[in-house]
Parts: structure tokens; C-alpha cells; sequence
């Protein structure tokens, strides 16, 4: 069994940060083996790849139009990977989610790479 909460989403106004957070709790799994990424959705469009890091940490990927905006980041010893969005735009409004892949040790640029996701948050951006 492996839950995935996210929580952190709101509402911002243009030019604002928020921290998503994404625990997991899986029961007979290492999320320490996990590839671990976020996605995003917005009205009327497909889910996008937003981010993504290794098992470690030790290397992320990101979408080109949130480079050098966002961060991914984990913490192992708290099960948990986290999203910082900094400088938001209007066109960042969407559901964010979380996912992982387990016994995946590169990075998951692609939601058919993942087994589990989260409900997902909603992120508003306003201008």
C-alpha cells in the first residue's frame, strides 16, 4: 500500500512562492529507492511534467518553463519530497501532483514511468 498526500497549494498573487510538500507512506517499500516527480494539470489540458529527482536526491530535471523558478528537493529521513515555487506566473495555476516510482534509481520524466500518485493540490496563481 503507498499513499501519497500533497498539501502546501493556495492561492498566490503573481510573483509569489508557495512549498509543496508530498509524504509517502509505503508500507513493505524504501521510498529511499523512489524516483520521485511532480506533474501539474491545468483546465483543459493534459498533465505536464513539472520536476524530478533520484533516489538520493542527487540529481533533478525540471521543465523548461519552470527552470530556475522551482526546486525539488527530498528528505529521506522524513519520507517526503517537496516542490518550492518561487517567482509564480498565472500560467502555473493547475492541480499539482505528486509521484512515485519505485526501484527506480534515474529520473522519471514521463508520468507512464510512475506507479503512484497523490490526490493532487491545487495551485492558484493571480495577476
Amino acid at each position: 500500500q503507498v499513499q501519497l498526500v500533497e498539501s502546501g497549494g493556495g492561492l498566490v498573487q503573481a510573483g509569489g512562492s508557495l512549498r509543496l510538500s508530498c509524504p509517502c507512506a509505503a508500507s513493505g517499500r524504501a521510498f529511499s529507492s523512489a524516483a520521485m516527480g511532480w506533474f501539474r494539470q491545468a483546465p483543459g489540458k493534459e498533465r505536464e511534467f513539472v520536476a524530478a529527482i533520484n533516489w538520493s536526491g542527487g540529481s533533478t530535471y525540471y521543465a523548461d518553463s519552470v527552470k530556475g523558478r522551482f526546486t525539488i528537493s527530498r528528505d529521506n529521513t522524513k519520507n517526503t519530497v517537496y516542490l518550492q515555487l518561487n517567482s509564480l506566473k498565472p500560467e502555473d495555476t493547475a492541480v499539482y501532483y505528486c509521484a512515485a516510482a519505485f526501484r527506480k534509481y534515474g529520473l522519471g520524466l514521463s508520468s507512464s514511468e510512475y506507479d503512484y500518485w497523490g490526490q493532487g493540490t491545487q495551485v492558484t496563481v493571480s495577476s
